[in-house]
């Protein structure tokens, strides 16, 4: 790894954040140059005071950014600058684009990229639909890009895996305390076939204010974004807002009138997000030529595979993609809990029913 040092150093300068230093580059070209240049030249650029000029003349760097550092090294990270060919070009374009990206595993900066990102609690039919969406966008060459969160982005990272297709992680703690830990597997898997990217330090924990701050790089460095299920007050519709901002195209994916976890993308469809029933109303948006599409059929396990007793089947017929709580199947089916009960741990064990929050159960 050529030495980086100089990077990380002008990072860790008081008050230069990454609007200042994406400035400081475009002016000096590298960080050197920063250090080098005279107080004068130093607050010509926008945004430089005084001051920031005498913190950068005088800012040594701190011993915990030079352990980073050799961290990143002896781990053998990818480290890529904003001056580098293999950072994303796309993430250039935003206005606060992080100076340099840790990387495990490899960027492919000539595919098309679809953030595709919802709700945690996602009910069976967001996780039953973006899994199936992403594995039929990765057959067509396309990226999927999401955030390693369990529910909807674990979904879309599977189908996309699911195909040997390619997909990028992007994490809200360092590329060491990977988050949610039931996910380290899955880390590994998407780093063997995509790259796994985070702008924190290696060491930085999962902190709640680094997610909104890292959507920003889910949606700037895709073509589009796709929500598949998000609630009123969703994060995933901050991922939503600033797609639109970095003028990005927003996909979302309608459900049930009854869910509140629908709330959130019908009021994007609403707001003028494009209603996905399937993948060529994203290719279609894209340009994707129509004669390229891979329409390749996903398989899956038919109920006749499952060998369903009449109980079973009775059950699986009352269910659906959406919770169902066990004393209304009860009261629908005739069948006491208890007996119910353990009819539904035989369906879950079959892979076809999966419980949800609580008593609730829907269609895996």
């Amino acid at each position: 790894m050529k030495n980086l040092l100089p990077w990380f150093k002008l990072k860790s300068v008081p008050n230069v954040g990454n609007l200042l230093f994406k400035r400081l580059i475009e002016r000096f070209k590298t960080p050197e140059k920063v250090f080098m240049a005279n107080i004068a030249d130093l607050a010509q650029v926008k945004g430089v005071s005084s001051q920031t000029a005498s913190a950068i003349k005088q800012h040594n760097l701190p011993e915990k950014v030079r352990k980073d550092y050799e961290l990143a090294v002896e781990k053998k990270y990818t480290i890529v600058t904003m001056a580098d060919p293999d950072y994303p070009q796309l993430l250039l374009q935003i206005e606060d684009s992080p100076p340099f990206l840790y990387i495990l595993g490899k960027l492919d900066n000539t595919k098309i990229n679809i953030a595709v990102v919802g709700s945690r609690n996602a009910t069976g039919y967001g996780i039953v639909n973006a899994k199936k969406l992403c594995a039929h966008l990765a057959l067509n060459g396309i990226t999927i890009v999401s955030g390693m969160a369990i529910g909807i982005d674990t979904a879309a990272h599977s189908g996309a895996l699911d195909v040997n297709g390619n997909t990028i992680a992007v994490l809200g703690s360092g590329l060491e305390r990977v988050y949610p830990q039931k996910n380290l597997k899955l880390f590994h898997q998407i780093a063997e076939k995509g790259a796994v990217i985070s702008e924190f330090p290696l060491l930085s924990y999962p902190n709640p204010r680094n997610f909104p701050i890292r959507n920003r790089i889910i949606s700037g460095i895709s073509h589009g974004t796709l929500v598949v299920e998000a609630s009123e007050k969703s994060g995933s519709l901050i991922t939503a807002r600033l797609a639109a901002e970095q003028n990005r195209e927003v996909f979302a994916i309608p459900g049930s009138i009854n869910s509140t976890k629908s709330k959130g993308t019908h009021a994007l469809i609403r707001q003028g997000a494009k209603l996905v029933e399937n993948i060529s109303d994203i290719l279609e948006e894209m340009q994707y030529p129509a004669e390229n599409y891979n329409s390749k059929e996903i398989k899956s396990n038919t109920l006749q595979d499952k060998h369903l007793t009449s109980h079973e089947k009775l059950i699986y017929d009352e269910l659906g993609p959406y919770p169902v709580h066990i004393d209304k199947l009860a009261r629908k089916t005739c069948i006491e809990p208890g007996k119910l009960l353990s009819i539904l741990l035989q369906l879950e064990l079959k892979d076809i029913v999966q419980q949800d929050q609580g008593a609730f159960f829907s269609i895996k």
